[in-house]
Parts: C-alpha cells; sequence; structure tokens
C-alpha cells in the first residue's frame, strides 16, 4: 500500500508541472458526482447471494434488478442471509453409492429454486430477485432429521 501510495505522489510530483492541481482537483469531483448520478438508475445484474441454511454456507448465483445504490451496497457488505430449513420447500434423497446397491446413510436436501427465490426476495427488500442459478445440495445432518 505504501509503495502504491509513493507511486501515485511521484505521478502526481511530474504532472503537476504539466497540469493546474485545480484541474484536477475538480476532474476528480466532477467523477465523483457522476458516479453518484449514476447509483439512482436502475441495473440489472447477477450477484452471488451468500445465504447460511443450518450450518451450511454457500454463494447462489442470482440475477437481480435494483437501484444502483442498493446493488452496490450489497456488493460491499458482507453479510450472510440466515433462513431456516423450515421457511424452505425442499425434497430429501437418499444417496446410492452403485446401481442396484443398498442406500446409505447420507441423505441430501435439494431446494426448490422458487422457495428460496421467495425467501431471499423477504430479506432483500431494496432487491429484486429476478431468478436464482444452480443450488448445491445440502447434506442432512442429524440435528436436522
Amino acid at each position: 500500500m505504501k509503495r502504491l501510495w509513493n507511486s501515485i505522489l511521484r505521478l502526481y510530483e511530474k504532472v503537476k508541472s504539466y497540469v493546474s492541481p485545480v484541474f484536477i482537483m475538480l476532474f476528480i469531483a466532477s467523477f465523483t458526482l457522476w458516479y453518484i448520478a449514476k447509483l439512482n438508475y436502475s441495473y440489472t445484474t447477477e450477484l452471488d447471494v451468500k445465504i447460511r441454511i443450518g450450518g451450511n454456507r454457500f454463494a447462489v448465483p442470482c440475477v437481480v434488478e435494483g437501484k444502483g445504490a442498493n446493488l452496490f451496497g450489497y456488493v460491499i457488505s458482507t453479510s450472510r442471509l440466515n433462513i431456516p430449513l423450515d421457511e424452505l420447500e425442499y425434497t430429501v434423497m437418499r444417496e446410492v453409492t452403485e446401481l442396484g446397491s443398498a442406500p446409505s446413510d447420507k441423505m441430501r436436501i435439494h431446494l426448490k429454486p422458487e422457495s428460496l427465490q421467495n425467501a431471499i426476495s423477504v430479506r432483500l427488500s431494496d432487491i429484486k430477485i429476478r431468478s436464482v442459478g444452480s443450488i448445491p445440495d445440502i447434506e442432512m445432518t442429524k440435528s436436522m432429521q
């Protein structure tokens, strides 16, 4: 970080003799104001929504729509959405190791995309969730049964 700051200062010293410091300050101010004005528009993009269901943590790719300021705020936040399993619709699948063999003790939960989309939409009220991408199956633990 210190090397970056030193290189910026050296660049500033070289440019200072060619360009007025007032021009540079006004240029930075105009860019900042332009960027703030653009954050008021509505955008559609793909974001990875961080989710915690039970003890499992994962990211689900979602197509979202919202104001730029709301999307920017979500991107810089590091929070995860806690979603209880009883709010979601799911199917329980028993894992089979080989065709024709007895089922194993491992069970997986396959979440329905529509229910997960609704659960995310309730928690992110400023952002509209258009669609949910691939959802990984959750390994069922003894506490979930």
